[in-house]
């Protein structure tokens, strides 16, 4: 394909809404343009990788034994009301209403709208395993659209569902998702972390889950995965259990309970400082609202509470760290003198905090503290729960090495909903026996917007963009650098044809534009190979043939150009 029937609005200067390099790569290579905060145009090239990637995806979709529908966006909200996830799923559905008054979502998953396709059609186990994917717009309502493709408020997934007659099926399908998520990374050169999927809103229920987490060293990384130096552990800090790298003791004998002043000391920092104590001596309270009721969360000052682990250890639905107001309803006093010691509210305690004796805690007055707190002699917990966030430092469960901390950002999921949605919406089979039960409910899905830029962001190398030869949206670029030049437009033209026929996308820039100028443009691109045409490695009967990030263009005779050009490309990934 020639450049001057595409449209590719390259630009030179960096741009000053993008904080990532690969957000600057897809605005100044021509990929993407922005409409609003959250909503980008594909442009041509983008279309090209995007049809690059789902076919990608059909192909191992397909694989698993599932077939792809379509589905409707604009969705009745009574689905989600049925289900019980309006609350939990909570301001990220994007609503609106029509003018007879009727309300309805702009999905941003799809488990309800199928389950209720799947309840109207199928009524008996000897129906099952059924296996459906789509692959089409979601939506958010994002608070804080970021970094490009990677946080929008409208964005392009492919997500597969599962429907089985028990939870042993269920587990199958599971593994056969997992599978073909993992396969869609592979395929792209794309490095994934798999981490035992962190419980969320979507519910779910079974530990075989997990969450696809690719690498990333900048600031895009929202994930925090622990990794154990012998290689026997790895999963998401929110959710990982760990072995405290401290052997806590409690001490003795017990001291009397004293309550203390301490003005204005509200931080861990300004408490140990006033009284002279180890972080690890003091407990923090924090006040959660679970479902609307507050809660507190007892953890050991030096640690930070995770709250995936506080909503599995107490099932809420929705789970938020309780406001000013909230708290002094709660507990009588300001934020920062909060304490379990005569708290009328559920306590749910860390066992590190368990371990602890003689403790410092809130007073539950302004400016107190409360000294020589005992569990069990002073207050007790209502329930005894992990809810600390691992990190780096910490040892791993299943040996005591070591854990380091690799920051990355979810790409992908899967794991089981169980049945409640299905028995919610109808979806019920008749069993061998004849008895009726609902069906157990799996999914799975890559977010393929921000797979994309994760990719770039993962590829970059300093001012040049190098696309994977699997989501190139061309193959191979042909520059002759002189368009005016009949031998060097001719011999272009032909090493064109030669690719074309044989299989390989590529891209003529026949623009008569300056050498600098296509080279520029070149870089941004990022297409894998490229093919050089000038008068000075003409004179020897060669071009200039450059592979991946190599800045040493090697020569190469003009009738090598095909062969040389696709043993390039089979050994890039």
């Amino acid at each position: 394909m020639r450049w001057s029937e595409l449209y590719i609005p390259t630009l030179r200067d960096k741009q000053s809404e993008a904080e990532l390099d690969s957000h600057q790569f897809l605005l100044r290579g021509g990929y993407i343009r922005k409409l609003a905060p959250g909503h980008y145009y594909a442009l041509p090239l983008m279309q090209r990788v995007i049809a690059k990637l789902v076919r990608i995806v059909r192909e191992e979709f397909d694989r698993t034994g599932a077939r792809e529908i379509g589905m409707p966006l604009l969705c009745p909200s009574e689905l989600w009301q049925r289900s019980g996830r309006a609350g939990p799923l909570g301001a990220d559905q994007m609503r609106l209403r029509d003018r007879r008054g009727h309300d309805f979502v702009l999905c941003g998953s799809h488990e309800e709208v199928i389950t209720s396709l799947v309840a109207g059609e199928v009524r008996s186990y000897r129906q099952l395993p059924l296996r459906l994917y789509q692959v089409g717009p979601k939506f958010r309502d994002e608070l804080r659209t970021r970094f490009g493709l990677m946080r929008l408020r409208e964005f392009l997934m492919a997500d597969l569902h599962g429907f089985d007659a028990d939870q042993e099926a269920g587990r199958e399908s599971v593994r056969r998702i997992g599978e073909a998520c993992r396969r869609v990374f592979e395929r792209i050169g794309l490095e994934v972390m798999m981490a035992p999927a962190v419980p969320g809103p979507r519910g779910a229920v079974e530990a075989d889950g997990v969450d696809f987490i690719a690498p990333l060293d900048s600031s895009a990384g929202e994930e925090t995965v622990v990794v154990c130096e012998h290689g026997d552990f790895e999963a998401n800090a929110e959710a990982a259990a760990f072995a405290d790298p401290r052997d806590a003791q409690a001490p003795t004998p017990l001291l009397p309970l004293e309550t203390v002043d301490t003005p204005s000391a509200t931080t861990i920092e300004q408490i140990t400082s006033f009284l002279n104590v180890e972080p690890t001596r003091v407990v923090k309270t924090l006040l959660y609202m679970a479902d609307g009721a507050p809660i507190a969360a007892l953890i050991r000052g030096d640690r930070d509470v995770s709250p995936a682990k506080l909503a599995a250890a107490t099932g809420a639905g929705s789970l938020e760290l309780a406001g000013a107001a909230q708290v002094a309803e709660a507990i009588g006093a300001p934020v920062g003198f909060a304490g379990p010691v005569g708290l009328k509210i559920p306590i749910i305690a860390d066992p590190l905090v368990v371990a602890l004796g003689n403790f410092v805690v809130g007073a539950n007055q302004a400016d107190r503290h409360s000294v020589n707190v005992n569990p069990g002699r002073d207050f007790t917990p209502t329930q005894i729960a992990d809810i600390t966030l691992a990190r780096e430092g910490d040892r791993c469960p299943n040996c005591r090495g070591g854990l380091r901390a690799r920051l990355g950002l979810l790409v992908g999921n899967v794991v089981s909903l169980g049945s409640s949605i299905p028995e919610a919406l109808g979806a019920l089979i008749s069993t061998a026996d004849s008895s009726d039960q609902p069906m157990i409910l799996s999914t799975g899905g890559i977010g393929l917007s921000r797979t994309i830029q994760t990719v770039l962001e993962s590829r970059h190398h300093h001012d040049r963009l190098i696309w994977p030869p699997a989501l190139a949206p061309f193959a191979v670029e042909v520059m002759p650098l002189n368009c005016d030049n009949d031998r060097q437009t001719t011999l272009a033209t032909d090493i064109c044809a030669q690719l074309e026929d044989s299989g390989t996308d590529v891209l003529l820039d026949d623009r008569p534009l300056r050498p600098g100028v296509k080279f520029h443009d070149a870089d941004l691109l990022g297409i894998p190979v490229r093919v050089v045409i000038g008068d000075k490695s003409l004179v020897e009967g060669k071009v200039e043939l450059s592979v991946g990030y190599s800045a040493s263009p090697i020569r190469v005779e003009t009738d090598r150009v095909l062969g040389e050009a696709k043993k390039a490309l089979a050994g890039l990934k």
